[in-house]
């Protein structure tokens, strides 16, 4: 089949700013959260921006499924689904850190095809298009977009990981993160979807994270594969709806087997 690309692209950015638009006067202002069932945070600049995020995909495609962090899956007739979530970071976002990010994916018969990682706050905008190479654009520097490549390190041992929180990984349905951690150069923490727009960019190398959601990592697979790297989940396995939650992100792809070998150790 044929994808409007360009079309659908189009339809990506759009989304992006408005969401933008949403967030920007919240943030480092004085609004609270709420505790979510699974307690995890959430804020009215996160409703809000998927409200206005759905209702011009009502607008555009209305055929389109679209599944959002907040309201859930809206069914639709076409083998397409958006999948949204306004504030991917919502923890760094009301602390007042700019590493948060609005992720936005369309999939194909659930496979993702295009990917939106936007930072609304600094301007920075990566995307990622199945058969392109991923653009990045950051407002502060040029308004053009740029293509990006991930760094090639050739072993684990001058690898740099990442992973958003050591509580996500206390959790990990596989422990042996361990092994992999002791395995590389460094390890840093925080990041959220922001730390996969800095691999994508060559700044870190791997990323192990779990208790991912559809919303959380659909948008980053064509980012950072566009970039020349790979996602799958900590098995070396397509990500895809009902794994595990497990993802790990390499920029060369030369050390996914690695990384996998330690994580299933």
């Amino acid at each position: 089949m044929t994808h409007d690309f360009d079309l659908f692209v189009q339809t990506a950015h759009s989304l992006a700013d408005v969401a933008g638009t949403v967030i920007r006067p919240y943030f480092r202002s004085t609004i609270g959260a709420l505790d979510k069932s699974d307690a995890s945070p959430v804020t009215i600049a996160d409703r809000m921006a998927e409200r206005v995020m759905r209702a011009q995909l009502a607008e555009l495609h209305p055929d389109h499924a679209v599944l959002g962090e907040e309201f859930g899956l809206h069914e639709g007739t076409s083998r397409y689904q958006w999948t949204l979530d306004p504030i991917d970071g919502t923890r760094a976002f009301i602390t007042g850190r700019p590493t948060f990010g609005t992720l936005i994916s369309l999939s194909h018969d659930g496979v993702p095809i295009i990917g939106v990682i936007d930072q609304p706050v600094t301007g920075e905008r990566w995307i990622g298009v199945t058969g392109r190479p991923t653009l990045f654009r950051d407002d502060l520097v040029a308004s053009d977009f740029q293509p990006l490549t991930t760094r090639k390190r050739a072993s684990l041992s001058e690898a740099d990981l990442s992973c958003t929180s050591l509580e996500m990984l206390e959790d990990a349905p596989r422990p042996n993160w361990k092994t992999l951690k002791a395995q590389v150069k460094r390890m840093s923490w925080g990041g959220d979807c922001y730390a996969y727009g800095l691999l994508a960019a060559g700044h870190i190398d791997i990323i192990a994270e779990c208790a991912m959601k559809p919303w959380d990592w659909s948008a980053l697979v064509p980012v950072v594969e566009g970039a020349g790297g790979r996602v799958t989940d900590w098995g070396g396995e397509r990500l895809r709806i009902g794994s595990d939650g497990t993802v790990l992100a390499v920029g060369n792809p030369a050390l996914l087997d690695a990384a996998v070998a330690c994580l299933r150790s």
